[in-house]
């Protein structure tokens, strides 16, 4: 079995740690997907599966981390606002089943200025024809 990406990030580069505590590390996502080179992921140290895994603990944890990244990308980038989410399972966009909140900074002359995390999700195509009937 090939060992979870997020489980061995310290082995890779100690530059990619942005921010950590006891429980959670906030890594630059450029590292894994060069095109956002500007958006973190805050990750648990202990491999938890899905958003839905993690201790009362580590929400804390994760919400300090959060609110240091925020303020670092404020004034590091300056972007008019934020996207932040957890994908869960396959279907819901997760490809590293290890939990990961993304935080990814957003630009008003971005293309997709103003279209959200639910964005895709909202698209007529994509709704579930069974709830309708």
């Amino acid at each position: 079995m090939e060992q979870c990406i997020f489980c061995t990030y310290k082995d890779r580069s100690n530059e990619v740690v942005l921010f950590e505590n006891d429980l959670c590390a906030c890594i630059f996502q450029g590292q894994f997907e060069p095109v956002l080179t500007d958006s973190c992921i805050i990750i648990p140290k202990a491999h938890k599966a899905t958003v839905f895994d993690l201790s009362p603990e580590e929400w804390v944890a994760t919400q300090d981390l959060l609110n240091k990244v925020k303020n670092y990308l404020d004034d590091k980038f300056k972007p008019d606002g934020f996207s932040v989410g957890w994908n869960c399972g396959a279907v819901g966009g997760q490809d590293v089943f290890h939990a990961h909140l993304h935080v990814i900074p957003r630009y008003a002359d971005e293309p997709y200025a103003g279209r959200g995390i639910r964005s895709w999700i909202k698209q007529e195509e994509n709704r579930r024809r069974h709830l309708l009937d």
